[in-house]
């Protein structure tokens, strides 16, 4: 049964505009510490925009740290970050109960909260600790919430977690597990800088001036940003591409490509499906649109798929990976016509 959105106030498309322009003075502050980096920092804004969260892969020094500390800066957010150790334990996350000792004698457990407990949080390295530790940030992802002791306690919104991980072929690192990786909304790749990009690095990072990054918004804002996200309306032809597009990847799936089953092993669920659309529409709204298109679809189609198919071995003995999956169905997949009706 489908469902009728309320129309939206000439308040919500004020906003929607006010939107752009305040993520647009968010990347000029970025800008002032992070070189290049366009795509990946656009990403990382949608996925706040969608209230999800964002696995950077690439290998170290692409200032992936300081580019999620950027923004939480220009942000007004508070920030933690968590280095991933072999050795990290789960409560070094969520926090633990001890044992205290009143003014009156009389011992009682008292929580002390982890570092998860704020609103970006930076997983940096997540991939260099065991699956057991990452569990840990499961429900927070999830429910933004932690349970300690038998007790549930709330996180601040908004909350984000923001990791990164180096290529799993290096050497010390843990695959995430499956839940785990479906829980973030993009795996982003960031890439090495051009030659140009490089020596403009080198110019601010070795003399004696450095990029200052002030607060553009805050957290109530942002929270209000992704009420109007939600909002954009959805054209029942980018519904229908969304789910040819997401069903054509499993390949026990009887519309699927003849060619999916011999390159996937597992496709994406359901999921996959609700995150590009959110996505979608904060992508659309940022480019200017009170619309969802499928140039949006394709546009995120990549990052959102790319952790939730697993190719199969004959598929990577050919050296395909997912990427190569999800562009040859978007290049053999038809575009739907409609009309694209806005806020």
């Amino acid at each position: 049964m489908s469902v009728t959105a309320p129309p939206p106030s000439s308040e919500d498309i004020e906003q929607a505009k006010a939107l752009r322009e305040s993520f647009s003075k968010i990347k000029e502050q970025v800008s002032r510490v992070i070189v290049g980096q366009d795509s990946t920092i656009e990403q990382l804004l949608i996925a706040m925009l969608a209230g999800g969260h964002c696995l950077l892969e690439g290998v170290p020094g692409l200032a992936k740290t300081l580019m999620v500390r950027s923004l939480a800066q220009a942000m007004d957010l508070d920030f933690h970050r968590i280095q991933f150790t072999p050795d990290l334990m789960p409560a070094d996350i969520t926090g633990t109960d001890i044992i205290q000792q009143s003014e009156s004698g009389a011992r009682q457990m008292s929580f002390v909260k982890g570092p998860v407990f704020t609103q970006i949080l930076l997983a940096d390295e997540i991939n260099r600790t065991p699956p057991k530790t990452q569990a840990a940030l499961l429900e927070a992802m999830q429910e933004h919430a932690v349970t300690v002791g038998g007790k549930t306690y709330k996180l601040s919104e908004p909350f984000f977690v923001l990791a990164t991980q180096n290529p799993i072929e290096q050497e010390g690192t843990y695959p995430l597990p499956e839940a785990q990786r479906d829980r973030f909304l993009f795996q982003t790749l960031v890439d090495y800088p051009t030659r140009d990009q490089e020596g403009d690095i080198i110019e601010r990072t070795t003399g004696s001036s450095s990029g200052t990054i002030a607060p553009v918004i805050t957290g109530p804002e942002i929270i209000e940003y992704q009420r109007i996200v939600r909002i954009v309306p959805l054209p029942p032809h980018v519904k229908e591409y969304v789910l040819d597009l997401v069903r054509s990847l499993r390949p026990k799936e009887s519309a699927a490509p003849k060619w999916v089953a011999p390159w996937v092993q597992w496709g994406p669920g359901p999921r996959a499906c609700q995150q590009i659309v959110v996505a979608s529409k904060a992508r659309a709204l940022l480019q200017g649109r009170l619309h969802v298109t499928t140039g949006d679809i394709d546009a995120l189609a990549a990052p959102v798929l790319r952790h939730r198919i697993v190719p199969t071995f004959a598929a990577q003995a050919e050296g395909i990976d997912a990427d190569a999956i999800v562009a040859r169905l978007l290049a053999e997949l038809p575009k739907p016509q409609g009309n694209s009706a806005g806020l």
